[in-house]
Order: C-alpha cells, then sequence, then structure tokens
C-alpha cells in the first residue's frame, strides 16, 4: 500500500517542506493534488487557515459547502482513512465503486483491520494507495522525517463495497459505523481471512 498524503493541510508547501514531496502534487500548470486559481496557480493557506503559508491539498472527494480554496472543503489524510482507486471511467464502470463508497482494508501480517472511505482517484493502472491515517491504522507510520514513506509492501487486502457511499465525505464515526454494517453482511472477519 502506498501512501497518499493529499488533503492533508500540511501536505504541500512551496519550498517543499510539507509531509510529502511537492513532486507527488503536480507540478506548474499541471497540479493535480492542489487547488489553484483560474490561472492555474495553486492557493496558499492564509493566517486563519490550519497551516498558514502552505499550499491546499485536495482529493476527488470534497464537501461542497466550503469553497475550493478551503482546506477544509478536502478529505484530511492525516486524520480520516481513506483509499484510492484508478479514477478512470473504465474501471469505474466495471467494478460500480464511486467516490464516497466505503471499504476494508486488512493487513494479512498483523491481522490488523480498518474501515476507510474511497476519497481519492490515482493513475488508471494503480491499485493500493491510503491515507496517512489508513496506513496507521493497519500497522504501519508512514512519517518518516516529516516526509510520508511509501507504504506497506505487500499483504494488504482491499475489501470495497460499491454503491455503499452517498458519494460525500464521512466523519470516521460514520466511516465505521457503515463500513462494519458492510462487513458484516459482507461475512466478517471469518470471510477475509478465508481469501
Amino acid at each position: 500500500m502506498s501512501i497518499n498524503a493529499d488533503g492533508a493541510p500540511n501536505a504541500y508547501h512551496p519550498a517543499d517542506t510539507g509531509i510529502d514531496f511537492l513532486a507527488n502534487a503536480g507540478y506548474s500548470d499541471n497540479w493535480w493534488a492542489l487547488a489553484v486559481d483560474k490561472n492555474g496557480n495553486p492557493f496558499i493557506q492564509g493566517s486563519t487557515d490550519p497551516y498558514p503559508g502552505y499550499y491546499i491539498s485536495t482529493t476527488a472527494l470534497f464537501d461542497s459547502g466550503f469553497v475550493k480554496q478551503d482546506p477544509r472543503r478536502y478529505v484530511d489524510s492525516t486524520k480520516i482513512p481513506y483509499i484510492v482507486l484508478p479514477g478512470n471511467g473504465d474501471f469505474r464502470k466495471v467494478t460500480g465503486v464511486k467516490l464516497g463508497d466505503f471499504a476494508v482494508v486488512y493487513n494479512t501480517n498483523n491481522e490488523k483491520l480498518a474501515f476507510a472511505i474511497y476519497a481519492d482517484v490515482g493513475p488508471k493502472n494503480q491499485i493500493g494507495e491510503g491515507s496517512i491515517a489508513l496506513s496507521q491504522a493497519v500497522g504501519n507510520d508512514p512519517l518518516v522525517r516529516s516526509r510520508v514513506r511509501r507504504g506497506i509492501p505487500k499483504d494488504i487486502v482491499y475489501i470495497v463495497f460499491p454503491g455503499s457511499g452517498n458519494g460525500q465525505p464521512r466523519t470516521i464515526s460514520e466511516i465505521e459505523a457503515e463500513t462494519k454494517r458492510f462487513f458484516e453482511i459482507w461475512g466478517g472477519i471469518e470471510r477475509i481471512k478465508s481469501l
């Protein structure tokens, strides 16, 4: 499981001192993980934001109740366990999975289980990213020297429940309650261990 810091208000900084490398957010004229103005220039957090001077990092799942230059609009990788799946239409069409759907992530090495939400999209040929909070929940510390380490090399299982969400960000308690319900209907820990 690779680690995705997107959505964390301290993810990216103009001086490349955020918890993730700025190159993982894109580059000038092609920022895929930063909120930008109409000219393509990244917004910088102000004095009342959580991390003044940092860029505003985005996720594909967002709360439309906040404007795009508000860090609260996006799903915070350091607080919310989320998964990243391919963003192309073919993947979504074949699987039926949509942003906001719920997932269970299981580490077969230590048998730690976490409930998560599908909150960001990645490359079309890559499956297996998760937020910082998700990585920590399954027993990995992705934060090393204020940079995000690349994650867990193997033995991570994802179970995603298509159509389970409402297309909106959710609180940790909502994610846990909803996902637990779907997981138990699916067969729970006994079924996941039988895979």
